[in-house]
């Protein structure tokens, strides 16, 4: 493992559960953990089993994107990479993406094949956003080889800091979801290359990096929706994300109240959520205040 030319980071929010197997996986780079002030033992954790690892200690929890930031602008190596706490680099993995990245000097962000526990190929690569929020995927096709790809899961990925230009990766204005999606799209405007390697993975819990509870499920899905209208208005202006958001609040309100009638909670937060993100996104609320 090429520990001189690495720098991961990983964001934590009440992690502790998931977070010693994602540093083991990435041992040997310079690791920078940024704790989204977390409530467990997170940081007791990561002090005891990796004293070498960098702590960003926020105060508050700025969101996934930002944290990301302040652990990117730490790096002084040549690469970053970018890894969910409840993520796992195969061994050989990190070898794997930085020889792809030297064959191909046009790309901007490298990454692995992502499966899932178990070994299911999780969708992570060339479905962009628009297609795969609006019109969800079938399985994820099996690359014969590396492929150039419209889109890169952030759950783990190698990003060439020379890329970046001085500029932050990520949109501080998102707390949560799609600033993969955004970055990638920004990349590619600017010429850079995509690149997946599959033969480099990756296992990927998905919803792991928090313990599961109705105030984090709230939460989720409130961002989700938020930060999708975000995107709309950002590339393709604030006329298509009404439109989008109006389409979403027909959508998901009559669900949520038919989730509700039938005692399906966990429906009808979820539904709640979406329909009070969206709301929130078409009256002006930010996602961080």
């Amino acid at each position: 493992m090429c520990s001189d030319r690495v720098t991961a980071v990983t964001v934590a929010y009440n992690s502790g559960h998931a977070i010693a197997g994602c540093l083991e996986s990435v041992r040997g780079c310079a690791l920078v953990v940024v704790d989204n002030a977390s409530q467990d033992d997170t940081q007791a954790i990561v002090r005891e089993g990796f004293p070498e690892a960098r702590i960003v200690a926020n105060a508050v929890n700025e969101g996934f994107g930002r944290a990301n930031n302040r652990g990117c602008a730490l790096a002084t190596t040549d690469y970053v990479l970018f890894i969910n706490p409840d993520a796992r680099l195969a061994p050989g993995s990190l070898d794997r993406l930085l020889e792809a990245a030297v064959r191909h000097p046009e790309a901007a962000l490298i990454a692995p094949r992502i499966v899932r526990p178990g070994g299911r190929v999780e969708i992570s690569h060339d479905v962009d956003l628009w297609r795969r929020v609006d019109m969800p995927p079938g399985p994820a096709p099996e690359p014969e080889g590396e492929i150039c790809a419209d889109f890169l899961s952030g759950a783990v990925f190698l990003l060439r800091r020379s890329a970046l230009k001085g500029n932050p990766p990520f949109d501080p204005a998102i707390f949560l979801y799609y600033e993969d999606d955004d970055l990638c799209q920004r990349l590619r405007r600017e010429g850079h290359a995509l690149i997946q390697v599959p033969e480099a993975i990756a296992e990927h819990v998905g919803g792991g990096a928090s313990r599961p509870s109705w105030r984090i499920t709230w939460r989720k899905f409130w961002h989700m929706a938020w930060s999708r209208l975000y995107l709309e208005e950002k590339y393709f202006g604030g006329t298509a994300a009404a439109k989008t958001g109006v389409a979403h609040l027909l959508r998901f309100g009559p669900k949520a109240i038919g989730y509700a009638l039938i005692l399906n909670r966990k429906k009808a937060l979820r539904d709640a959520a979406r329909y009070a993100g969206t709301f929130a996104y078409l009256v002006g609320v930010r996602a961080i205040r």
